[in-house]
């Protein structure tokens, strides 16, 4: 590799893995998500434009935070209003501060509790949260919360229109005002982990490290709150779902569905961790929704790993899901946990009852597992080729076209 395609390299993965980490700590000194993210696009470009040239600095991130800091300041400057000069006085003091530092900390639950504050509109504070923290963009969060990207773009602006213009400070909540603020943060690292776990093949780079990053946020929130049911419950549910990464694709890169993994592949220690998480939320007695999910991975664990048959127990769990987050995921999953448990007739009745679920692809998977299931092979391979033409992941796809819903 040459000089030059090494210093993009290391720019892109610095800006891959520090993003949400340099967004907060700008953003803590001006509260301007829009500012922070412009100077950051400015450091990112000038590490592109310089680093072939000078090479690689020792420590790439405090070079982009530091250049990111001036670029802020610069475009305050510009303005000449006196709050902003205030912030900008107050960067260049942690600039000097940071000269010598290699540790700059880590403000990035600040900013998803700033992102939470009853000033901001509830359906934009977990957007929000996932493009300041995470770096995804407008588009792939619209998809996520199933809404036009155009309208999601509006959507962020508004809000980061709305912390800069209140002057939301960047800060944990009192301990008092956390629980009502905290479904939101939840939220927002639960859509973060699901589009990571959407991306099974590894196909998007942006999306690289999404899953461990989702983990760790939750971890701190759980540190942070750690007698709330739910923090760990979103917690546990996601150690499970981790637990299974290797054993869900095959060398060649096929889908392999949870029913047909080979368990010895899944990490007993995540396992472990998990169902000591779950435990531990269950002891205050307060179920929710993400301890539901988590207790239903439970499950699917305990069914595949001792072979007990656990469908029914299953269903239950996905009704009480369904009451807690009536989401059209969840109640196409708790169709297929019908049909599984002997009734295809209640699980079709139950997919044909959901509204808006032409273009879901999952909608169509699920349609096809659930007609193989009742006995209509013919309908189940043509939904399964609708399933396939609305993937765009090639493993997915062959699994479909292949009628891998029939095994198991």
């Amino acid at each position: 590799m040459d000089a030059a395609c090494d210093a993009v390299e290391r720019a892109t993965l610095a800006a891959r893995d520090s993003y949400g980490k340099l967004l907060a700590i700008l953003a803590a000194r001006t509260r301007d998500i829009a500012a922070a993210e412009d100077a950051l696009a400015d450091a990112f470009a000038a590490a592109i434009a310089q680093w072939p040239r000078d090479g690689v600095p020792a420590n790439p991130v405090g070079w982009l935070l530091t250049v990111a800091r001036r670029s802020a300041s610069h475009a305050s400057a510009r303005h000449h209003t006196a709050d902003r000069n205030t912030a900008v006085v107050r960067m260049l003091e942690d600039e000097r501060a940071d000269a010598t530092a290699d540790d700059y900390g880590d403000d990035r639950l600040k900013l998803m509790f700033a992102c939470t504050h009853p000033a901001i509109a509830a359906d934009a504070q977990a957007p929000l949260m996932l493009q300041a923290v995470l770096g995804l963009d407008a588009a792939r969060i619209a998809a996520s919360f199933l809404v036009a990207p155009a309208a999601m773009g509006q959507r962020l602006v508004r809000a980061k229109r709305r912390i800069r213009d209140a002057g939301i400070a960047f800060t944990i909540p009192e301990m008092a005002d956390i629980p009502q603020r905290l479904s939101a943060v939840l939220s927002a690292i639960y859509a973060a982990y699901g589009t990571a776990w959407d991306d099974v093949a590894g196909a998007d780079p942006k999306l690289a490290g999404l899953a461990d990053e989702s983990i760790w946020l939750a971890r701190l929130t759980v540190q942070l709150a750690p007698d709330q049911p739910e923090a760990l419950g979103l917690l546990a549910m996601m150690l499970h779902c981790e637990a299974r990464r290797l054993a869900r694709r095959s060398p060649d890169g096929g889908f392999i569905a949870l029913r047909n993994q080979d368990v010895t592949l899944w990490s007993r220690e995540m396992i472990v961790e998990g169902e000591a998480t779950l435990r531990a939320a269950a002891g205050a007695a307060r179920p929710g929704r993400f301890q539901t999910e988590a207790a239903i991975q439970s499950l699917h664990a305990e069914q595949r790993m001792t072979g007990e048959r656990l469908q029914a127990p299953l269903v239950r769990l996905y009704d009480l899901l369904s009451r807690f987050a009536p989401t059209t995921g969840v109640l196409v999953a708790r169709a297929v946990t019908v049909a599984e448990n002997g009734d295809t007739d209640a699980a079709l009745s139950q997919l044909d009852a959901i509204g808006g679920a032409e273009t879901y692809q999952p909608w169509w998977a699920a349609r096809a597992r659930i007609l193989w299931l009742s006995g209509q092979a013919s309908a189940a391979r043509e939904a399964a080729s609708r399933a396939a033409g609305l993937s765009s992941d090639n493993g997915i796809r062959r699994f479909l076209l292949t009628e891998g819903y029939r095994d198991g």
